[in-house]
C-alpha cells in the first residue's frame, strides 16, 4: 500500500518519524484523515488523539493538546503543543488538569478576549486527555 512521512514534534523532541498508511489528527475543525497524495494544507489542532495506521491496522495512538499540522502530498508533519501516547494517560492525572484549567479559566473571565480563548481551548483540550485516558 502507498505510505508518506510522519513525523510528530514535540517541544522537547522528535516522537515520530517514518512512512505510514493513513494519520487521523483532530484538527480544529473536526477529525481529519490523511492518505497518501492529500491536497497541501496547514490546520490547527485541538485537544485530541492522533491515530496511526500501518499495515492496515492501528499502530499508535497519540494525544495531542493542541498545535499544527503541515499537510503535503507525501508528508505530514504534526507541531503539538504537547503530546503523551495514550496508553500512558492517567485518569486521575488528567482529571487534576483539567481542575487547574478550569480555574485558569475562571480567572481569565475578566482577562482580554484572546487570553480567554486561550484558557478556553486548554480547558477543552484538557478535557479531551480526560476523555481518552478514560477509554484507554
Amino acid at each position: 500500500m502507498a505510505t508518506f512521512q510522519l513525523e510528530l514534534v514535540s517541544p522537547e523532541k522528535l516522537l515520530l518519524s517514518r512512512p505510514v498508511e493513513m494519520v487521523i489528527i483532530p484538527a480544529a475543525e473536526g477529525e481529519m484523515g490523511v492518505l497518501p497524495g492529500h491536497a497541501p494544507m496547514i490546520v490547527a489542532l485541538r485537544g485530541g488523539a492522533i491515530r496511526v495506521t500501518e499495515n492496515g491496522q492501528e499502530t499508535e495512538a497519540l494525544f495531542v493538546a493542541g498545535g499544527f499540522a503541515e499537510v503535503t502530498p507525501g508528508r505530514v508533519t504534526v507541531l503539538a503543543d504537547e503530546a503523551t501516547p495514550l496508553a500512558t494517560l492517567s485518569r486521575a492525572e488528567a482529571e487534576k488538569r483539567v481542575t487547574a484549567a478550569e480555574h485558569a479559566y475562571a480567572e481569565a473571565a475578566m482577562a482580554a478576549p484572546e487570553a480567554r480563548d486561550v484558557a478556553m481551548d486548554r480547558l477543552l483540550a484538557m478535557r479531551a486527555m480526560r476523555d481518552l485516558a478514560g477509554a484507554a
